[in-house]
């Protein structure tokens, strides 16, 4: 997959991201759009994760496609 398949993919998860949030603000959520905002944030975090390590891997000469989707456990807990 490109980068651009990738940052295709996280505007479309934002764009989600953002319209729960302004629900959110407004009429509020329910326990199945607080629980899809969650899981849009831990998938959000892992894409992020995985483009940085696509880049990295391009920058240093290797091969982008051998960067692995990290847990998102573990990419949750980035400091941004």
């Amino acid at each position: 997959m490109a980068d651009e398949d990738f940052m295709a993919t996280i505007d479309r998860l934002v764009a989600e991201e953002r319209e729960l949030r302004a629900r959110a603000t407004g009429e509020g959520l329910d326990a199945e759009g607080r629980e899809r905002l969650r899981d849009l944030e831990r998938r959000l975090d892992q894409c992020w994760d995985l483009l940085r390590q696509r880049r990295a891997r391009a920058e240093f000469g290797e091969d982008p496609d051998q960067a692995k989707a990290r847990p998102t456990d573990e990419v949750g807990s980035y400091l941004q």
